[in-house]
């Protein structure tokens, strides 16, 4: 991934919403979205694959585990000899351990500089984690934006896929319409201004085509691959998880469009901590077409419901419209 906006809690509705791009060499071997089970072992992970590293950038479990990789952009300090930081998602989705045991190995396994963004929603939690950083942040409610610097580093198409994630939720209908906006959003070629650029050791030439949130080099050898999306919709008292990808050829074309469905995901956290049957693990479809079928589901009741993220020992969460 090098560009996420992520947006947990913040809808009653769509309490979970990942919108991301990922850019890489088109002469990069990749899989596309489908149920895959690492060498190592462990659960099947739901994403695309890395098919020259094996890792993938971004993807999800039925044990209810979340993560996506972005790298930092700094080619003075880059290591050609590193491991693949696709490599710490599989990691991450593989792993039973919490985040501070997790993080103790893989900050110091060597690799280049990188964004992590993990979850484990059966323990109720969320965190941001960079090598350049000495410890994880928790994340909490609200919408963060990511690309190749820090969290909610205000890069302008960090800023406005944000800004469009924000208005989407706002009005957004059901599962297609917000997909279609943020399909959009995802899709934009729109360059940042000079004066907005920011500097982080290339050329201002380079540093202008990567400013746009859907890449392509002039020689076509570079650019977004995929977009996908992760909507959980709350359903009365369950939720429902779409996975969209949408991949692309360096010449343009037609977008491939793969889907999955799972129902009962993001699961409850629970209180004692206690462990819980996976989710089924959905099938994916696929279509040529850049549209897919509505799903239709029942209207959303106006229920008392719980949040994703379990509220933080001894912290007491405020309500968002509540006077200072």
């Amino acid at each position: 991934m090098c560009l996420v906006a992520l947006a947990i809690d913040q809808n009653r509705r769509f309490p979970l919403v990942v919108a991301a791009n990922r850019d890489e060499f088109f002469k990069r071997p990749a899989a596309r979205l489908a149920w895959w089970t690492p060498e190592s072992g462990g659960p099947a992970i739901l994403s695309g694959r890395d098919l020259e590293a094996g890792g993938t950038w971004m993807g999800l479990t039925a044990e209810g585990r979340l993560a996506l990789v972005t790298n930092v952009r700094d080619p003075a300090r880059n290591d050609a000899t590193a491991p693949s930081r696709g490599r710490i998602v599989a990691d991450w989705l593989g792993a039973s351990e919490r985040t501070d045991r997790f993080w103790m190995r893989t900050a110091l396994s060597g690799f280049n500089g990188f964004n992590l963004v993990a979850a484990d929603f059966r323990r109720g939690e969320c965190f941001w984690a960079s090598n350049n950083d000495s410890y994880p942040m928790r994340l909490e409610r609200g919408v963060h934006g990511l690309s190749n610097a820090g969290l909610d580093t205000p890069w302008p198409k960090v800023e406005a896929l944000k800004s469009r994630l924000e208005d989407a939720l706002a009005g957004a209908e059901s599962v297609d319409q917000l997909s279609s906006q943020l399909f959009a959003a995802l899709a934009d070629r729109s360059e940042a201004d000079d004066d907005e650029l920011p500097e982080t050791g290339v050329s201002r030439e380079l540093e202008k085509m990567l400013s746009a949130a859907f890449i392509r080099s002039p020689d076509m050898a570079y650019g977004t691959r995929c977009s996908t999306l992760v909507i959980a919709e709350r359903v009365n008292r369950h939720l429902v998880t779409h996975v969209l990808e949408r991949t692309f050829s360096a010449t343009g074309g037609v977008a491939l469009l793969r889907r999955a469905t799972l129902k009962n995901w993001p699961p409850r956290y629970s209180i004692e901590d206690a462990p819980q049957a996976p989710s089924e693990q959905a099938p994916v479809s696929e279509a040529e077409l850049e549209t897919s079928a509505a799903v239709e589901l029942a209207p959303l009741k106006r229920l008392r419901v719980r949040s994703l993220l379990k509220p933080e020992l001894g912290k007491k969460r405020r309500r968002p419209n509540a006077a200072v």
